[in-house]
């Protein structure tokens, strides 16, 4: 009797989460090998146009399949040999491959001399600002292939070569690992983090003002695209006719980003979530003159964390009313994001806004801040402000931060304060442990249902303008915090109280004295 063979355990086949972490891993990996880069900075960057130009040949290679099965013509946005699969699949060698990216003319051949890669890109002309050819030249007028080594190079492209964007499932999970790299690169380059919102916070402010189809979503600071990416997931649940795909990829959402840099994360981070053409203005926002910005120029929803602490020159200043002209560029982007949001009709609802600032935005006593919040409540309704607490942005930075809320409808009546708690026993938010979007449920809940809390508290408008339209409220309902207080003030309440004790006992000695006299 013969025994029967055990059956051979076969390797269980890799998701499809696992296979693309393993090849961007791969990459990741043989980039650090290359002395041009130094960190992720200049690694994460390099990945994301190699990526974006993979992303574009097969979305090449699905218009063109479309457009034979139709009948018609294609003109592709890339010539031949530009096109990923012109240069990436060929056998050139490694140091080739450097010339043709890097050189402003490149030799094919003996005697016959053609534009290298970048060169070829950052030269394209499109027939207007929506043209993907001039949205591809805008891409990479700022970009530089910072690796050195060209067999490196080679074996990156050939592992990214293996990605597939024209299979949905990959195309989504890429997005989520762009999304984590985003945040490794924020952790790891201090500077990145202005450019990078968290994403819980993004998740809540796109709940808390819910665009609906049909609306226009704007982020005038669009960083790496966190709130554009969420406005855009938001939305295409709403999409399920053709037309109303053409409007979410048309008409929804649209954003500004003047560094280069981040304007290149932003565009595949869009891209990478199902956006064939993604429109971000790559000039500054505050370019324009205020008083030149008319209703078409207008939009239903702003979602903005505008970079605070910068400073704009003069002739952007220039851009501004004489009374609210500042170099603070914070102060700058909430003066646009009022003068953008749409008014309000008697068919039309007028435009609203979720923007973070800092806590000196609330208490800003200068000229152009005291005027900018006048106007903020006399012309818009600002609803709702939530206190964030520090650590929020950690590492970037631990300035305490809020959410304004607020309508271009009615001027600004009762203002509803929200302080969104720390977990128990934190002290802060840190890098490694961040806020999360669980941690909103609560605001989410009260939302809708507004009551006074120990967290939320109620003020009447007319007490902010008596008071030089100071903004930053404390808590009157809380009870006092001593686990998070400073040392000084600890240390004065604790002195405070045994003052006070002592007065009463004081007090009492003499009630006592007197009673004791009465009664001789």
């Amino acid at each position: 009797m013969t025994t029967p063979k055990k059956k051979q355990k076969t390797k269980a086949e890799q998701t499809t989460s696992q296979r693309l972490s393993s090849v961007i891993k791969s990459v990741r990996t043989i980039m650090r090998k290359d002395k041009g880069l130094n960190g992720d900075a200049d690694r994460l960057p390099m990945l994301t146009w190699l990526m974006f130009l993979k992303f574009l040949d097969d979305l090449e290679q699905t218009h063109q399949e479309e457009a034979e099965f139709e009948g018609r013509t294609y003109r592709p946005v890339l010539d031949g040999i530009y096109r990923w699969s012109g240069w990436a699949k060929s056998d050139v060698t490694g140091d080739d491959l450097l010339n043709f990216i890097n050189q402003e003319k490149y030799e094919l051949e003996p005697g016959k001399e053609m534009p290298g890669l970048l060169s070829y890109l950052r030269n394209l002309e499109g027939e207007g600002a929506r043209d993907r050819r001039t949205v591809v030249a805008e891409i990479f007028r700022g970009v530089q292939n910072r690796m050195i080594n060209g067999y490196l190079l080679k074996e990156v492209v050939q592992k990214l070569d293996t990605l597939d964007f024209t299979s949905s499932e990959e195309s989504h999970t890429l997005g989520a690992l762009y999304e984590g790299m985003l945040k490794e690169m924020r952790d790891a380059a201090g500077d990145a983090g202005e450019f990078y919102t968290p994403r819980a916070v993004v998740r809540f402010m796109v709940k808390a003002l819910d665009p609906k189809l049909g609306e226009v979503v704007l982020d005038p600071a669009s960083g790496t695209g966190g709130f554009l990416v969420e406005a855009f997931e938001h939305l295409k649940d709403q999409a399920k006719t053709t037309e109303e795909l053409e409007v979410l990829q048309n008409r929804s959402v649209i954003g500004g980003e003047a560094k280069p840099l981040p304007y290149l994360l932003a565009q595949m981070n869009l891209t990478l979530h199902g956006m064939e053409s993604p429109q971000i203005d790559s000039g500054n926002s505050l370019r324009f003159n205020l008083s030149e910005i008319g209703d078409r120029d207008r939009v239903d929803v702003i979602l903005a964390n505008p970079p605070f602490g910068g400073e704009e020159e003069k002739g952007i200043q220039n851009n501004f009313p004489a009374d609210k002209r500042t170099n603070e560029t914070a102060l700058l982007f909430m003066q646009l994001i009022m003068r953008k949001l749409r008014r309000q009709t008697s068919n039309q609802r007028g435009g609203r806004a979720g923007v973070v600032v800092p806590n000196g935005f609330l208490f800003d006593a200068s000229t152009a801040g005291i005027a900018i919040k006048k106007d903020l409540l006399s012309e818009f309704s600002l609803h709702t402000i939530v206190r964030l607490k520090e650590g929020v942005f950690s590492p970037y930075t631990d300035i305490p931060t809020n959410i304004l809320f607020f309508e271009r409808n009615l001027p600004s009546k009762d203002i509803w304060y929200y302080e969104s708690p720390l977990p128990d026993s934190r002290k802060k938010y840190t890098k490694t442990k961040p806020i999360q979007f669980d941690e909103f449920a609560p605001l989410l809940n009260w939302w809708d249902n507004r009551e006074e809390n120990d967290r939320a508290w109620r003020v009447d408008v007319s007490a902010i303008a008596g008071n030089n339209y100071n903004l930053d409220i404390k808590n009157p309902n809380a009870a006092q915090d001593f686990e998070h207080m400073p040392p000084q003030e600890l240390l004065a309440d604790i002195m405070h109280k045994e003052r006070r004790i002592l007065e009463l006992l004081e007090e009492l000695q003499v009630e006592l004295g007197q009673g004791v006299a009465a009664d001789a």
